[in-house]
């Protein structure tokens, strides 16, 4: 536990090896050249009183409380915007100051309500405490003339208020927008007494521009901006440091509790991948975890047509682990497996896979990362040697040339896309190929230089046309290339992108990207400096994504843009721990660390370990096991927070595979999509009520602290040891902390790692042994972790997923900032006002053609299926081009979806699907038998009765 108050320095740390040596108070003081004279004293433990300055924000030097005395200057200077300079001699204390700072105090309350009783910040007001420093006794000017205390609130955000009234107008707010988050929704509206702080052109929080990440709250000194949890619950009486359960950035949080109930999420100043920085969801859609909708007790059921049965953990633990022995002594060892999540944590992820390894007696197991970025891991181990992203997440503020492809960092990845915006604000120049015109092609002091609108399906040939340009205008980092990569393998791969079908004007066709934009994109990207690429779902879930993240490599290798700071080739995780259950050996082929399930001296190394014979053979993959279902050769599964009936593509041929199983044990937090086709349903455990790590984007390990207890009994891990023993195979970890223990003595990237070393370094970036006991920023320095860089041929080969005379459009998927994935926790917060159903984009070309306006339903039919949506008629998408999210289950989104999927993975082709857009007036038959089912399934769940 710690204490809910973290120690503002009053401004930010200057990075330089040169030191300034002065004198605060007769102290003798040396700090970093350029650091500021009020960080100075703090550092010194001598503090000067302030209210605009935050060492979270640039110095302001507005609210005149910070000034200080120094030798030899004129008047009396603002210490948090005067640097300090060799010999500087400054006096933070004397009457004059006393008297002064005290006037500027009672000129703030003349124009404040005095209900500091009744105030949510009552205690924990920056206001409150300056008065008590400055030694405020009176206020002599009275309320008797013009003020600000009958300003209206803005109560519109459902998660903060806006009190005008309590505003001291120190623009604290306002900079943070602008500086953290880089939205630059506030303002400062007026001048002299009619300045207040404005959202947007004078609307309110929630018609403005503002995408509620919190900063302004997190900055604001007094009650003006406040949680509306903080003003119901009051102030907090501890918090624990945890890590955020949603998107792959993996931000540091202080859940600050009262008993066990939390009161708010503050983002942790010290968090190594967020930096004090939030989201909308990780800052504020947290009540998911308290949600009515949990299930907490047991269930069992024979078939998905009966009435769920709470029964104790016993019986439902041994009525899963007897259905798994009865089905394999019937369909024989292979005939059931199981599915680990990205949402769950290393140690949870680890049991699961060995429980089918070890328990089972298979390598049947698979994980989401299979429908997301198992490209990544194929593309990158190939051509680099090593599966993961190569940079952390600071990389960015070195690099010159920012390449974002298929990626959409400000809603996916916000708080990291916030870095990436202060980067390019600073100057460095940005790139986009996307086939949609994301928020980051143009945005407030931000614009692309070049956004290559390619269309669906095209990537291969797109990266090919650029090397192209690389290799044929000689912008080749040759010396990079020879020092360290293979050269036989370079110049097959120059010799094939160089051949003229590969030019951009070849290509123009192909990508419908101009040439000339596809020539000056690749000259910046080899000329422009550090040149750092990033992409997410956009490369991978595609035909060719496992061929995309090669081209993606060479490209990198071959302008020397590796292994150093600023530049790298990073692969945005989509969930918080993605990297984590991939590394953990998720994949069938894959033991923990990404080492072959045949490589005989690593499979006796985890025999030793487990005490039990191991398959050498890869398992199926989860396409594998739909069809095997089907086949009537797979019939048991235990899916531990995925829920694959929602997110995998053919939603209608994966239910049913679905119901041709005998048993399927389904372990979340809600009766999901997937649970309606279960015969086990075992309560899970949110991020909140266990311990244990997650693994985000840059490879950093981060610690989840448990602030409260499991709602149900168990948190996830113990359910997994709990069936484990069940099955005959047992498992007796007291702590997840043993479980990580056993990690790393069993995978080389974990060796250094422990949950002692995490808390004393506060993460870890693995590789993390020996040779690099503090973990790995920046990987492959000076060498590549496979030794020499691997070029690979990349053919471009056309998607078989083709527009005709039936199918004329190409939808493509992603999401949207306020809701998650298949939105199971977003959906059950107030992140619903934001974004309520999954719509359609469609081009006003293509909207006219057909009679559709902004706002109708259209109906999308696909090969695979069809359904409808309301129509959003956009000039994002480029015509011929349609665009949905697929949080919401009744959206059927990936009804329509088809089967096609990466040539190497089984990724699914996502991003490309044939489709015709018409308006029609009712819903699909699909969602009408979704909609029957849903009932029918919920009322089953209602009718559960105590056994």
């Amino acid at each position: 536990m710690q204490s809910i108050v973290e120690i503002d320095l009053g401004t930010p740390p200057h990075f330089t090896e040169k030191t300034v040596t002065l004198t605060i108070d007769g102290y003798e003081v040396t700090v970093p050249e350029g650091t500021s004279v009020m960080r100075a004293a703090a550092l010194a433990d001598v503090k000067v009183p302030k209210l605009c300055a935050t060492d979270q924000l640039e110095a302001f030097g507005s609210c005149r409380l910070c000034l200080v005395q120094i030798e030899g200057m004129k008047g009396l200077p603002a210490s948090c915007t005067t640097p300090v300079a060799q010999g500087m001699k400054v006096t933070t204390q004397n009457q004059q100051i006393a008297d002064i700072r005290r006037n500027v105090m009672e000129l703030y309350i003349s124009d404040h309500p005095l209900d500091c009783l009744t105030c949510p910040a009552n205690g924990h007001c920056e206001l409150q405490d300056m008065a008590g420093v400055v030694g405020l006794r009176e206020v002599r000017y009275g309320y008797e003339g013009e003020n600000h205390l009958s300003a209206q609130k803005d109560e519109s955000n459902p998660y903060f208020t806006f009190d005008a009234s309590k505003c001291i107008v120190c623009s604290r707010c306002v900079r943070a927008c602008d500086e953290q988050q880089g939205t630059l929704a506030l303002t400062i509206q007026g001048r002299g007494f009619d300045s207040k702080v404005s959202a947007s052109q004078n609307v309110s929080f929630m018609d403005s521009e503002c995408v509620s990440c919190g900063a302004c709250v997190q900055a604001c000194p007094t009650a003006t901006l406040s949680e509306k949890s903080l003003i119901e619950k009051g102030q907090a009486e501890h918090s624990v440091v945890t890590t955020c359960a949603y998107c792959g950035v993996g931000c540091s949080f202080r859940a600050e509790m009262k008993g066990e109930e939390v009161v708010r999420m503050v983002p942790n100043k010290d968090g190594h991948a967020n930096h004090g920085h939030s989201c909308v969801k990780g800052r504020f859609a947290i009540g998911y975890a308290t949600h009515t909708d949990r299930i907490l007790k047991p269930m069992i059921r024979s078939k998905i047509s009966d009435p769920w049965k709470e029964v104790s953990w016993e019986e439902a633990i041994s009525y899963a682990a007897s259905e798994m022995k009865r089905i394999q002594g019937k369909y024989g060892r292979d005939s059931i497996g199981g599915i680990t999540s990205s949402r769950c944590s290393n140690e949870e992820t680890y049991l699961v896979q060995k429980l089918i390894r070890a328990g089972f007696g298979n390598n049947n197991v698979d994980t989401c990362a299979r429908v997301c970025h198992s490209p990544t891991g194929y593309g990158l181990k190939n051509t680099l040697g090593e599966s993961a992203g190569t940079q952390n997440f600071d990389s960015v503020m070195k690099a010159d040339v920012i390449f974002v492809i298929g990626a959409n960092p400000t809603d996916g990845h916000p708080v990291f896309a916030s870095q990436m915006k202060r980067r390019l604000r600073e100057g460095a120049q940005l790139i986009v190929a996307d086939p949609r015109r994301i928020d980051l092609v143009r945005t407030p002091h931000i614009a692309a230089e070049h956004h290559l609108k390619l269309r669906p399906g095209t990537n291969v040939a797109l990266i090919n046309a650029l090397a192209h340009v690389i290799c044929t205008e000689g912008l080749v980092k040759e010396d990079f290339v020879r020092e360290r990569c293979e050269i036989p393998s370079f110049e097959k791969w120059r010799t094939f992108v160089s051949e003229a079908r590969n030019s951009p004007e070849a290509m123009e066709e192909v990508t419908g990207v101009p040439a000339a934009s596809v020539r000056e994109a690749a000259r910046l990207y080899a000329t422009g400096g550090n040149g750092a690429i990033y992409y997410g779902l956009g490369v991978t879930e595609h035909s060719q994504g496992s061929t995309m993240v090669m081209g993606i490599a060479n490209l990198a290798m071959a302008t020397g843009n590796v292994g150093r700071e600023g530049v790298g080739v990073n692969p945005l995780r989509g969930q918080n721990n993605v990297q984590g259950s991939c590394d953990m050996g998720s994949f069938p082929h894959e033991f923990p660390g990404y080492r072959h399930v045949s490589d005989d001296t690593v499979r006796h190394l985890f025999e030793g370990a487990w005490g039990v014979s191991l398959q050498s053979e890869p398992g199926l993959r989860i396409p594998n096991m739909f069809e095997a279902a089907l086949d009537g050769e797979f019939k048991g599964l235990y899916i531990e927070g995925e829920d694959i009936a929602q997110s995998d593509p053919n939603t209608q041929h994966v239910t049913a595979a679905l119901t041709a199983m005998e048993c399927i044990i389904v372990q979340d937090l809600f009766l999901n999509e997937s649970a309606k086709f279960a015969h086990v349903f075992l309560p899970g455990s949110s991020f909140l009520e266990k311990d244990g790590t997650f693994t985000n984007a840059e490879r950093r390990i981060s610690r989840v602290r448990k602030v409260m207890k499991p709602k149900s009994g168990y948190a996830d891990w113990e359910i997994t040891q709990l069936l484990a023993n069940a099955v005959g195979y047992p498992m007796n970890y007291s702590h997840p902390s043993e479980i990580m223990d056993e990690i790393a003595r069993l995978t080389p990237t974990f060796t250094g790692v422990n949950y002692a070393r995490i808390d004393e370094l506060g993460s870890i970036q693995w590789p993390c042994n020996d040779a690099h006991p503090e973990g790995t920023p920046t990987m492959h320095v000076g060498t590549f972790v496979r030794g020499k860089g691997k070029f690979l041929v990349t053919e471009y080969v056309p998607t078989r997923e083709k527009v005709n005379a039936r199918y004329p459009l190409i939808l493509t998927t992603g999401r949207i900032l306020s809701q998650y994935n298949v939105g199971a926790q977003t959906r059950r917060t107030e992140n619903n006002r934001w974004h309520d159903e999954d719509r359609l984009e469609i081009h006003p070309n293509d909207a006219e053609e057909r009679g559709i306006a902004d706002g109708d339903w259209v109906g999308i039919a696909s090969r695979a299926g069809d359904t409808v949506l309301r129509a959003q008629v956009s000039e994002r998408v480029q015509p011929g081009v349609v665009y949905t999210t697929f949080h919401f289950p009744e959206s059927g989104a990936n009804v329509i979806t088809t089967d096609n999927s990466d040539w190497a993975t089984n990724c699914p082709e996502y991003k490309v699907t044939a489709v015709q857009a018409t308006r029609v007036s009712h819903p699909s038959e699909w969602q009408k038998r979704f909609r029957e089912f849903t009932a029918t399934q919920e009322s089953l769940l209602k009718s559960a009765v105590v056994k």
